[in-house]
């Protein structure tokens, strides 16, 4: 979750910022005078940032997330000299969630013309450097327009036009004319997820846009239910990124039922439907695999490694951060914590949030695809070296390239922990003592003992 920012916790920082000239260039630090009005800089009240400057690695990472941040902001402004702008729209859509059921939303627009698909397909990144996918999503102009999620209708004049957007095949070239130059005011933090600049829409026109026909069918289609026409075209080849955009914006479902969503919420929705839709349909009752299996792959300073145990379906996410990291910054030990499900599935929101649906997305498609049903135990060992948040994607790609790659297989469970505990730097019995399912495979006596 991102820290909750309360009114009254802002702090403005004063009118110059002596400390800004010694971690970034001349001609930037110009920039941040505040006695122009092109940018604000905030920072939260008591925040490390404040105490820390940006140069200090006070919160033990090897770069500072915020002035990364800042850096690519700070070009995105330069890019947008007045209130009209025209770029290619990846294409990319956002719908807020403060405020729900009003909440703002309106189409992703970079100052730049041509392909910029991979701006917002995560289902491109993994290999990036974090600083390019800091620059992917900065870049990104929030074109703005409040909208009731439940009667999106009611603004017709700028809906219909970011329905084109997400239902777009590739860029669409937008045109947007903003009430006032996009907004100036950056958050100096580095826990929070990169966002570029917003501003209120005041006219919007696009050039012309090749509808995918694939998910044009599916909003064409009255009558068909939500989850149904999000499977359908998952099964089609449809990205999951793609389908998270246009179920964020009301593409799908019963034509008098049709809402828009938040798109973190869509993100999880989308996650959640495909993953058990495929465990229900493609992995139960298949036959179980025949040994342990070890898959792992490091990325970004996150190390991932997931255990496939021979068993019937079940599954378990587990996260360990580092003193230092994003969600355990000031403690001086690691934080661990996970949730599960068994056979039957669960019927509350996992404890850990989204990306444990993203994990269980990656994890289901490769046992559907092997047609064989087995228990998953799936890590992640967070460093200090992951500097700043970047979406729940991370888990999803970093967990579906692990899976792509030759495991390490093991007749008895012992064995494959006794690998596992040379994979990570922390003991194998805190990894254990955190897990439902360790726990149960290894000290729970089964009947089937005195069968044989």
């Amino acid at each position: 979750m991102k820290p909750l920012i309360r009114k009254g916790t802002i702090k403005k920082i004063k009118r110059r910022i002596p400390w800004i000239g010694h971690v970034i260039n001349e001609e930037t630090a110009g920039d941040l005078n505040l006695a122009s009005p092109e940018l604000e800089i905030h920072a939260r009240k008591g925040s490390l940032c404040l105490s820390c400057r940006g140069g200090r690695r006070l919160c033990g990472k090897p770069r500072c997330p915020a002035i990364i941040k800042l850096y690519s902001f700070i070009r995105t402004r330069k890019a947008v000299t007045m209130n009209h702008m025209v770029g290619s729209s990846p294409p990319g859509v956002f719908v807020g969630r403060i405020g729900y059921p009003y909440v703002y939303a309106g189409p992703l627009v970079p100052p730049v013309l041509g392909d910029t698909s991979i701006y917002d397909l995560p289902e491109r990144w993994l290999g990036r450097e974090a600083e390019e996918i800091i620059e992917f999503r900065t870049s990104l102009i929030r074109g703005k327009f409040r909208v009731n999620v439940k009667k999106p209708w009611k603004n017709e004049r700028f809906l219909s036009r970011t329905l084109e957007v997400a239902l777009s095949r590739d860029p669409v070239d937008t045109e947007v004319r903003f009430r006032k130059k996009p907004s100036g005011r950056f958050l100096f933090d580095g826990t929070l997820q990169p966002m570029g600049p917003s501003a209120l829409l005041e006219e919007m026109r696009l050039g012309g846009s090749k509808t995918d026909s694939r998910i044009e069918k599916a909003y064409s289609d009255g009558d068909l239910k939500a989850e149904e026409a999000i499977m359908s075209l998952y099964v089609d080849g449809v990205p999951v990124s793609r389908l998270q955009r246009a179920f964020s914006v009301g593409a799908f479902g019963l034509k008098d039922q049709r809402r828009m969503v938040p798109t973190r919420w869509s993100i999880t929705a989308v996650d959640s439907i495909v993953s058990r839709n495929l465990i229900e349909k493609e992995i139960k009752g298949r036959r179980p695999i025949d040994e342990y299996r070890v898959y792992e792959f490091s990325y970004l300073g996150n190390r991932f490694v997931i255990l496939l145990t021979p068993s019937s379906w079940r599954y378990e996410w587990i996260e360990a951060w580092y003193p230092g990291t994003v969600w355990n910054p000031d403690s001086r030990e690691i934080a661990m914590g996970g949730d599960w499900e068994g056979y039957r599935g669960r019927t509350t929101y996992a404890s850990i949030g989204g990306c444990y649906y993203a994990v269980r997305l990656a994890v289901a498609e490769f046992l559907a695809e092997e047609r064989r049903q087995a228990g998953v135990i799936a890590m992640r060992e967070i460093h200090p070296s992951f500097i700043t948040p970047l979406g729940v994607w991370i888990n999803r790609e970093s967990v579906r390239e692990a899976l792509r790659r030759d495991p390490v297989k093991f007749d008895e469970l012992d064995e494959s922990l006794e690998h596992i505990a040379k994979r990570f730097t922390i003991r194998i019995d805190e990894w254990v003592r955190t897990s439902v399912l360790l726990k149960d495979a290894l000290y729970q006596e089964r009947l089937t003992k005195y069968l044989r």
